[in-house]
C-alpha cells in the first residue's frame, strides 16, 4: 500500500460516556485514540497534514495550468512578433521625419545666417571660422571688457558645434567633419583663454594708474553672466595688506609673508563654463582628434605655459604663461558632511544645531564615500596623488583660474616724461616657492571663493585642482576646507596657486523617487521627476522644452533658466551647469541600482493610484506583472488575462482605451521626438 493518510472508525454502543474509537495509519505508523481526553492531541496534526497535502496538490495543479497558459501565450507571441515589429518599424518613421525636419531647419538657419551678414562666422565653414580666429589673434588692442564682450560670440560658436555633434545623424556629417568641428572647439577655447591672458598683461602694465587711495595697491572686478574677472596688484608691498577680498565677487585670498613683500599680482578668473574636464574624457578613451588638412591648426606661442605651479599643457591652460616647477603638497583633508536633503527620513531631518556646526567647521577628515570617488595616479609613487574619477564626481559652478603673476615694471614720471620699461615676455607666472612659516609648517595660500547664486550644491563640494600634465582633476595639495552653506562660500589652503573646481557626486539625485509624464494639450505634455533632493517639472511642446520649476526643500530655485523654451539638448546642458544632474550616463549602472516601471493618462493632473500597473521588459518581450508597488516581494507572475508582446508600445496598446491610442497616433513627430529625447536622457524607466 502506498504511504498516505487513511482513517476509519467502528461503533457498537455509542454513548456520551464512550465516544468513537478511531484509528489512523500515518505513512507506516499508527496510533489509537480512545476517550475524550487522552488522544485529542493527535487529531490536529493529522488534519494539518491532510490540508497540507491538499494544498500541495492544488499548488501543483495551478502551476501545471499556469505553465500551459505560458506555453500558449508564448506560441501566440511568436506568431504575432513579426507583425508587431513591422508595426513598430512604421511608427519609427516619425523619428526619421523629425530627423529630416531638423536637417532642413539647420540648413534654413545657415541660409538665414548667411543673409543676415552680422559679422559672425559660420563655425562649420572652415574659411569663415579660420578668418575669424586669425583676425582676433592678430588684434593687439586687447582690453578685458572687450574680451568679455567677444567671449559671448565665441561661446555661442562653441555651443553651436557641440550641439551639432550631439544632434546630427551619422549620415548628416562625415567623420572628417566631426574631427574638424572638435578641433575648432579646442582652438576657440585656447584662443579665448589666451586673450584673457593678453588682456591681463596689458592691464598690469598700467596697474599704477588705478592705485587705490586707501591701500596704495590696485584691485578691480569685472563680471557678467559667464565670467568674473578679479585682479589685485601689490604695488606698495606692505605686510598689513597681504590679504584682500573682492567685495563685488565674494572671492578673496591671504598671501604668505614672502609674497606680501613681492612684486606680485593675484588673478581669480572664474568662468561659468568648464573647458578642462572634457580633456579628461578624451584622455580616457577618446583621443583628441587631429586637425584635418582643410582646417587651420591653432598657432600657440612658443612660451606656452599655464597656471602657477602647474606643468606645461601644450596650449590648453594659460597658453602664454611660462611654466613653473610643480610643487609637492600635503594630503587632502575634507569633510563628509552634507546638506540636509528633501528625503522624509527622520534621520536626515533631525539636525538643526548639528547642521550649523557642519556648515562652519573646518573639514578635516575625508569620508569613506569621498575616498571611494578617488583613484590613485597610475604608475604610482609611494604617496600617490588623489585623482578624481569624473564618472562619479563632476565640476559644478564652472572653473576658478587662480594665478600669482609677475607684476611688470610700472610707469615712472621723470620731469615732463613718463617712462616705462618694456618687456616682451608675455604674461609671466610669479616664481613662488613655498617656504617655512614661523611655526615650522609649510607656508600656504588661503583662498576664499564666493559660490555662484545660479548653482545648487546639494552636498558639501569636493575641491579639486587641475593637473594639466595628467589632464585630470586631483585633490591632494588642498587642505583646511571650510564650507559655509548660508554665506555660499568655501575657504581652503593650497601650497601653491592652481586652477580649481568644486565637484559634486554625479549620481546624488539617483535613483528617482518617482516620475510622471502626462498630456496638457495637443502635442503638449508635462514631465515631472521627483529626484532625491529636488522635484523638476519640464513642459514639452512640439520640438522644444521649458523648465517649469525646480523645487528644493519646498522652495523654487534656478529662476534664471525657468520659463525659457529651448531644445532638449540645451535644457540638459543648462540643468547640468546649475548642478541638477538628472541624466545618467552609460556607466551609471555601476553606481546606481536600476529597478524598472506606465500608466495611461488622458487628462491634465496626476494619475490616480489605482491606475498604475507594472510591466517588465527583458529585452525580447514585455509582460504585465500581477504584483503592485506595495507587494512585499518581487514576482514574475503574469496578470490575469494578460499576454506577451514584443514591445512596450504593444503591451500598452493591448490594455489601453481607444481614446488613448487615438491620441498617440495623432501626436506630431516633433513632440514625439522631444519626449523621446527627454526619456532617453533621464532613463526614468530604469532609474526609478
Amino acid at each position: 500500500m502506498s504511504p498516505g493518510l487513511w482513517w476509519g472508525h467502528t461503533s457498537s454502543a455509542v454513548s456520551s460516556s464512550w465516544p468513537l474509537t478511531a484509528r489512523w495509519t500515518l505513512r507506516g505508523w499508527s496510533v489509537s485514540r480512545e476517550g475524550k481526553g487522552a488522544g485529542q492531541g493527535f487529531g490536529a496534526p493529522a488534519e494539518a497534514l491532510l490540508r497540507a497535502q491538499q494544498e500541495e496538490e492544488e499548488r501543483l495543479e495551478r502551476e501545471r495550468l499556469y505553465q500551459e497558459r505560458l506555453e500558449k501565450l508564448e506560441a501566440k507571441y511568436q506568431g504575432e512578433r513579426e507583425s508587431e515589429l513591422a508595426e513598430l518599424h512604421s511608427l519609427e518613421q516619425k523619428f526619421l521625419s523629425a530627423q529630416h525636419w531638423k536637417m532642413d531647419y539647420r540648413e534654413q538657419a545657415k541660409w538665414e545666417h548667411y543673409l543676415s551678414c552680422d559679422g559672425t562666422p559660420d563655425p562649420t565653414v572652415p574659411q569663415e571660422i579660420n578668418t575669424f580666429m586669425s583676425l582676433w589673434r592678430d588684434d593687439q588692442d586687447v582690453d578685458v571688457q572687450l574680451v568679455m564682450e567677444k567671449k559671448e560670440v565665441v561661446l555661442n560658436l562653441i555651443e553651436k558645434l557641440e550641439f551639432l555633434l550631439l544632434e546630427a545623424a551619422p549620415e548628416e556629417i562625415t567623420d572628417t567633419q566631426r574631427d574638424q568641428y572638435q578641433e575648432v572647439i579646442l582652438q576657440l577655447q585656447d584662443l579665448l583663454h589666451q586673450k584673457y591672458n593678453d588682456a591681463t598683461q596689458n592691464l598690469l602694465k598700467i596697474a599704477s594708474m588705478y592705485e587705490d587711495s586707501e591701500t596704495g595697491n590696485m584691485h578691480t572686478v569685472l563680471k557678467d553672466k559667464n565670467v568674473t574677472f578679479c585682479i589685485w596688484a601689490n604695488l606698495k608691498k606692505k605686510v598689513r595688506f597681504k590679504d584682500h577680498v573682492f567685495q563685488d565677487a565674494g572671492h578673496g585670498f591671504e598671501l604668505p609673508l614672502s609674497l606680501a613683500l613681492s612684486s606680485v599680482a593675484v588673478r581669480v578668473l572664474h568662468t561659468n563654463y568648464d573647458h578642462l574636464s572634457p580633456l579628461w574624457v578624451q584622455c580616457q578613451g577618446l583621443p583628441r582628434p587631429g586637425a584635418s588638412d582643410s582646417m587651420e591648426l591653432a598657432e600657440h606661442p612658443e612660451d606656452t605655459g599655464q597656471e602657477p605651479g602647474e606643468e606645461a599643457e601644450k596650449g590648453r591652460e594659460e597658453p602664454s604663461v611660462p611654466a613653473a616647477e610643480e610643487m609637492g603638497s600635503k594630503g587632502r583633508k575634507e569633510s563628509s558632511a552634507s546638506l540636509k536633503g528633501t528625503s522624509n527620513n527622520t534621520d536626515e531631518k533631525k539636525e538643526t544645531e548639528e547642521e550649523t556646526e557642519k556648515n562652519s567647521d573646518i573639514l578635516d577628515a575625508p569620508s569613506q564615500e569621498e575616498e571611494a570617488l578617488l583613484q590613485e595616479e597610475p604608475g604610482g609613487r609611494e604617496e600617490a596623488p588623489q585623482v578624481v574619477d569624473l564618472e562619479q564626481l563632476v565640476p559644478v559652478g564652472g572653473v576658478y583660474h587662480i594665478s600669482a603673476l609677475q607684476l611688470p615694471p610700472q610707469a615712472q614720471d621723470v620731469g615732463n616724461w613718463t617712462m616705462v620699461e618694456l618687456l616682451d615676455v608675455g604674461l609671466e607666472v610669479y616664481p613662488y616657492s613655498p617656504g617655512q612659516a614661523e611655526d615650522g609648517t609649510r607656508e600656504a595660500v588661503q583662498i576664499t571663493l564666493g559660490l555662484p547664486d545660479n548653482v545648487i550644491y546639494f552636498k558639501v563640494p569636493v575641491v579639486g585642482r587641475w593637473d594639466p600634465a595628467g589632464q585630470w582633476w586631483r585633490t591632494d595639495g588642498i587642505s583646511k576646507i571650510t564650507y559655509e552653506a548660508e554665506e555660499k562660500s568655501i575657504t581652503f589652503s593650497m601650497g601653491d596657486f592652481h586652477t580649481v573646481a568644486l565637484l559634486q557626486d554625479a549620481h546624488l539625485n539617483l535613483p528617482y523617487q518617482a516620475w510622471e509624464l502626462h498630456p496638457t494639450g495637443v502635442d503638449e505634455g508635462l514631465f515631472t521627476i521627483t529626484a532625491v533632493f529636488a522635484t523638476i517639472q519640464i513642459r514639452i511642446k512640439d520640438n522644444q522644452c521649458m523648465l517649469s520649476s525646480v523645487v528644493v526643500e519646498e522652495e523654487e530655485v534656478l529662476s534664471h533658466i525657468t520659463g525659457k523654451w529651448m531644445s532638449p539638448f540645451a535644457l540638459r546642458a543648462a540643468l547640468k551647469r546649475a548642478g541638477v544632474n538628472i541624466f545618467p550616463a552609460e556607466y551609471s549602472p555601476k553606481y546606481v541600482p536600476v529597478p524598472r516601471k506606465v500608466s495611461e493618462h488622458l487628462t491634465a493632473g496626476s494619475a490616480k493610484g489605482n491606475h498604475w500597473y507594472l510591466l517588465m521588459f527583458n529585452g525580447e518581450k514585455v509582460q504585465h506583472l500581477k504584483l503592485t508597488e506595495t507587494s512585499e516581494a518581487f514576482s514574475e507572475k503574469l496578470e490575469d488575462e494578460s499576454q506577451f508582446h514584443s514591445t512596450l508600445y504593444h503591451m500598452v496598446k493591448d490594455s489601453a482605451s481607444n481614446e488613448a491610442m487615438d491620441k498617440v497616433e495623432r501626436a506630431g513627430f516633433l513632440f514625439i521626438d522631444s519626449v523621446y529625447q527627454l526619456l532617453l536622457a533621464t532613463r526614468v524607466l530604469a532609474y526609478s
